[in-house]
């Protein structure tokens, strides 16, 4: 039997035309490999059948994507190498190997020999769409037009290092409060399908009556207990038709929508988007990016969908001659002290400088945002759980108390 199995493909060609084919292959992988090889941006890549219907499509831009950390090593080992004086080329072929990432290695060998055809390094990585950052390709022509690669590649270097320290800090502080409503949710589960109705049994078994607060812990107890199945069902269910969705541009603008209007929490998303913005503006117009191409890149940088809708106007503005400061003001999502300091920038030509100033503004404001918002989510926790730990013990409880009265009586 073969091991090729068939997957459909929607593919753009170069005439700007969108089709949906069937081609085969042994992975998904290895198929979009194939399409790009022909000059075809891929935009998805699922099994054909049912069950390919049902799972959650292989598209450009998701498990696809370089890791990250992956590529932050590749560049500063390009940089030392570059900086040793080795030419590109020869670097490449010194570094195509190293990744741990297989998806990435390909990458960089495809890369490599694009690059010995003639083709420059950052049509190389532009070639690859979404598959690495949006700023990496800008970025690199930059450097090669400027003649200055390896400063260019520095800079890049460091804007990674603060976005990825960045997201670390949120993440580690998410932390503790997930570990403890995970917790106080388990307990819950196992008092309300466990230990509560193994009491109903012993209850009804002596023919006591029950306190009204302890029918009610028992009923929703038994409707747990008895709606387990379907309730597991439809979690699974929602939680794949949110990813679903999140894969669609619709999807992941009106859920990012959501993220922003989430009371305290939504101004830290805010605050995180036009961080990334400003911090990619700034590097590109470090490197000699002219405003209006830099400002199309930064906003495709931005992760928050909404946030980067609100300013896909901005570049259009800004090349019909209006300020960036008056384009921002427009959109109505930047905050006033960032139009202000960019204000400043633009008057003075330090607007990189000005820039890069506003989103270490905003990593500081997030990150103490972040700790207030946690030293409210802690305490407030542990109130709410033990509230709900003390409650069950008292249905449980209460009527124990009631026969040990009417046995004394």
């Amino acid at each position: 039997m073969s091991d090729l199995q068939e997957f459909v493909c929607r593919v753009g060609t170069a005439e700007g035309q969108v089709l949906e084919q069937v081609h085969e292959g042994a992975n998904a992988r290895v198929v979009r490999g194939e399409l790009e090889q022909k000059g075809l941006f891929v935009f998805e890549v699922r099994r054909r059948g049912l069950l390919g219907r049902l799972t959650l499509p292989f598209t450009a831009g998701a498990s696809s994507k370089v890791p990250i950390r992956e590529l932050l090593v590749f560049n500063q080992e390009l940089v030392a190498l570059l900086r040793s004086g080795l030419p590109l080329l020869q670097s490449l072929d010194l570094l195509k190997g190293r990744p741990k990432d297989e998806g990435f290695r390909d990458l960089l060998g495809q890369v490599r020999d694009r690059v010995k055809s003639g083709e420059s390094m950052s049509d190389a990585f532009a070639a690859f769409g979404d598959r690495v950052p949006p700023l990496y390709a800008p970025t690199l022509q930059a450097g090669e037009r400027s003649g200055e690669l390896e400063t260019v590649l520095k800079r890049f270097v460091r804007y990674q290092r603060i976005v990825l320290e960045t997201r670390k800090k949120v993440v580690s502080a998410l932390m503790y409060p997930l570990a403890l409503i995970s917790l106080s949710l388990i307990l819950i589960l196992v008092m309300t399908g466990y230990v509560l109705p193994s009491f109903s049994d012993f209850f009804d078994s002596l023919g006591a009556k029950l306190p009204l607060l302890t029918r009610m812990v028992m009923l929703v107890a038994n409707f747990l207990r008895s709606n387990a199945v379907w309730l597991v069902a439809g979690a699974i269910f929602v939680t794949l038709s949110l990813r679903q969705s999140s894969r669609t541009e619709s999807g992941r603008r009106t859920i990012d929508d959501w993220k922003l209007r989430i009371p305290l929490v939504g101004i830290v998303f805010k605050r995180m988007a036009l961080s990334e913005f400003c911090r990619s503006l700034a590097t590109l117009l470090a490197g000699g990016i002219p405003i209006v191409p830099s400002l199309e890149t930064s906003v495709d940088a931005v992760s928050n969908a909404s946030v980067r809708q609100r300013l896909a106007p901005l570049p259009t503005a800004v090349r019909e001659g209006t300020s960036l400061a008056d384009g921002l003001r427009e959109t109505e999502v930047a905050e006033d002290l960032m139009i202000d300091m960019v204000q400043v920038g633009e008057t003075t030509g330090g607007l990189d400088q000005m820039l890069s100033d506003v989103s270490d503004f905003l990593d500081e404001e997030v990150e103490t945002r972040m700790q207030r918002i946690l030293g409210l989510i802690e305490p407030a926790m542990l109130v709410i759980m033990a509230s709900l730990v003390a409650l069950l013990l008292v249905a449980v409880y209460l009527p124990m108390y009631s026969l040990l009265g009417n046995l004394a009586v």
